[in-house]
This record gives C-alpha cells, sequence and structure tokens, in this order.
C-alpha cells in the first residue's frame, strides 16, 4: 500500500509518497522535475551499500543519466562547513546546472546537508529527498528545513528550500538497526506529546510493533507523522507563527545536548529528543504547567521503548550544567536573550513558552545531571 500527502505551498507544493517498493520507480516519479535529465546523488557510504543499486536501477528506468553519485562519510560529523564544501565541490566539478535535480539519499544528515547545498550551488537548484531512516522520513525529510551543524550549536547556518518531491520507501528500513528504528520512533511519539493524545496512546500500545518494523505500524505511524507535519508547514512554512515551533518538543534541550557530546555518533539526535521530551515535561511539572504523573507518563513511555531518559547515563555524559544553559542561549529560536521552550500542559496539549524562569531550568538540570 502506498499512501501520498500532499504538502500545499503554492509554487512549491510537492507530495510524500509513502510505501514499499519506491526505489524502482524513482525515477518515473522523478522525472518531471529534471528538465535536463541529469541527475546528481548525494549519498553516505552506508546507504550506498545496501541501497545504491536499486536506485540507479530505478534511475535509470525513468529514462535519467545518473551523472555523479557523491559518497559522504556516515555520521554527524559530515553535517559541517567541510562536508558542505565538499558537496559543492564535487557538484560543481561534475558540471551542475541550473535546469540538473540533485537527491538526497540517506538520513537526516545527507537530507539537510544536500539541501543546502542544493538551495547554495549555482544559486538554486531543485532537489528530492529519498530519506533512509525512519527519524528522516518522518520528520527532517519534509518541511524544507536545511543545514549544517557549526562548533557554536546544531542547524544554526542553512536555508529553508523545499524539495519537489519526497519518496519514503519502506523497504530501505528494513536495513535499520533496532537502535536507528528507536531513534526514529522520538519524532514519531513526539507528534501525539505535540497536539494528538490519541495518537500517543496509539503508540504507547504499539511502539513495539513499531520498533520490531511491523510493517502496518511502521506504515501507520510514518503516514501519521507525516501527515500531522504536513499540515503544520502548510500554516507556518518558515515558522513565524509559533504553529512550526511547537514541533521543537524537546528539541531545545536535544540540540544542547547533542553539540554538548560532540556530534561524534554516541549520542544519536532521535536519543537527544526523546530525552529533550523527558526534561521538557519534567520542567513542565516543575512550573506547576502539567501534572507530575503526566511527566512520569511520558517518561515511563520513553524508558520502556529503550531510551535513554536519564542525563547522568546517556551517551555523552557527564553533562555540564553551564554549557548546557549557554548552548541554549545560543540555540537559533532563542530571543532577545531568553531561550525558547515547547512545554505541555499534558501529553498532546504543547505550547511555546518563552519566559520560562532560568533559575527554575538551571536547577532542574543540576538535578537531572547530579
Amino acid at each position: 500500500m502506498t499512501s501520498t500527502i500532499h504538502i500545499n505551498l503554492g509554487e512549491r507544493s510537492y507530495n510524500v509518497h509513502v510505501g514499499a517498493g519506491l526505489l524502482a520507480q524513482a525515477g518515473e516519479f522523478i522525472a518531471p522535475f529534471a528538465p535536463s535529465k541529469r541527475v546528481f546523488v548525494v549519498t553516505d557510504k552506508t546507504v550506498a551499500k545496501h541501497h545504491a543499486p536499486a536506485l540507479e536501477a530505478g534511475i535509470a528506468a525513468g529514462g535519467l543519466e545518473l551523472v555523479k553519485l557523491i559518497k559522504l562519510k556516515p555520521g554527524e560529523e559530515s553535517k559541517s562547513y567541510d562536508g558542505l564544501q565538499e558537496v559543492l565541490s564535487k557538484l560543481l566539478t561534475a558540471g551542475i546546472n541550473r535546469r540538473d535535480l540533485v537527491i538526497a539519499f540517506g538520513g537526516g544528515v545527507i537530507g539537510d546537508l544536500a539541501g543546502f547545498a542544493a538551495g547554495v550551488v549555482k544559486r538554486g537548484v531543485d532537489f528530492v529527498q529519498i530519506p533512509t531512516t525512519l527519524l528522516s522520513q518522518v520528520d527532517s525529510s519534509v518541511g524544507g528545513k536545511t543545514a549544517i551543524d557549526t562548533p557554536e550549536g546544531k542547524n544554526l547556518v542553512g536555508l529553508i528550500h523545499q524539495p519537489r518531491l519526497v519518496l519514503a520507501d519502506a523497504d530501505v528500513l528494513k536495513t535499520l538497526s533496532k537502535r536507528e528504528r528507536r531513534a526514529g520512533y522520538a519524532e514519531i511519539v513526539k507528534i501525539g506529546l505535540i497536539n494528538d493524545a490519541p495518537f500517543f496512546t496509539w503508540c504507547e500500545k504499539n511502539a513495539a510493533a513499531l520498533l520490531n518494523a511491523d510493517p502496518a505500524a511502521v506504515q501507520h505511524a510514518v503516514t501519521s507523522a507525516i501527515t500531522f507535519k504536513a499540515r503544520v508547514v502548510e500554516q507556518d512554512e518558515r515558522e513565524e507563527k509559533d504553529i512550526r515551533a511547537l514541533l521543537n518538543l524537546g528539541h531545545t534541550f536535544a540540540h544542547a545536548l547533542e553539540a554538548h557530546a560532540g556530534y561524534n555518533g554516541d549520542l544519536l539526535h532521535g536519543e537527544a529528543v526523546a530525552a529533550g521530551m523527558a526534561i521538557a515535561f519534567q520542567l513542565s511539572a516543575s512550573l506547576g504547567m502539567c501534572a507530575e504523573a503526566d511527566a512520569r507518563r511520558v517518561r515511563a513511555h520513553l524508558d520502556a521503548c529503550g531510551f535513554v531518559t536519564d542525563l547522568r547515563k546517556l551517551p555523552g555524559a557527564p553533562y555540564n550544567v553551564d554549557k548546557l544553559m549557554a548552548l541554549m542561549a545560543a540555540d537559533k529560536k532563542a530571543e532577545a536573550g531568553k531561550i525558547t521552550f515547547i512545554l505541555a500542559r499534558a501529553p498532546g496539549r504543547a505550547f511555546v513558552e518563552r519566559d520560562a524562569p532560568i533559575d527554575v531550568v538551571r536547577e532542574m538540570l543540576q538535578q537531572e545531571t547530579a
């Protein structure tokens, strides 16, 4: 079964296709967006090893020419100034022009990096997202956010460059480790915690099946998460109305944790998000905004899924509170010296909070890391 979710952004509108066997049809789907019939694929060595032959065959079947297959080192370290320079240099050396198409073929790192490169090379060429991880299928491949990490923090240099198409092939998820599937699950359960309490209940009942790659559970979860994000992006493409900001539940803490850990692969983005969501609910409870029982319920579910929500045991520990606070203050969502948090009144009732007492945040982090 294949689902199609349309994202209505006027002239920047596009479809997200979710289902099995989409790599074999990639050329057919992509051809309308490649007027030159020439495509450039940016991927990493791990994805290329498992899936490049299938994509190459799909591209050829659609009558397209694969000009260059750019294979990067896997991991967050590639999402950097050096990684961007490498991609741009290889695209330019291979003779890319503005009628060509870039294909981002990989997880969130590749999607963010390749999308950014496509957005700036020759002052912008079109690109297509073919996400290969659960996390990138349900989150980073949709919405047009592209960026690289810098020493100052995560995703601080980038642009919004919408893809022309997203192909989320369920078959590529079969090569993921359970840890990688779990990391993707963080962005799925996040949807329920933001504004869909019944979906959070569904997650509590079906997380085990989803983490074990049950096809029906995966299809329902991926389609539900993308549909939710599509509606949010339609209303607030550039995150100017606080609507899209809600998608950052857990991310203010998560990005600080990732930067603190050093982007060396020890801490996956989804693992940081899960810990960040647990902290966000605990902060909400500490501020009297949600019940302690709700914070415990959220943490218990994340713990039951195998996430580490205890910062003392989280990869990258020990975490320094002063450094975490400084990293959060440098976050791109911070305004006028104040840190923006996404907090909640209950599962499914998240809201934007720009005036949380910093002393309470610091005290809570000290308790979490002590």
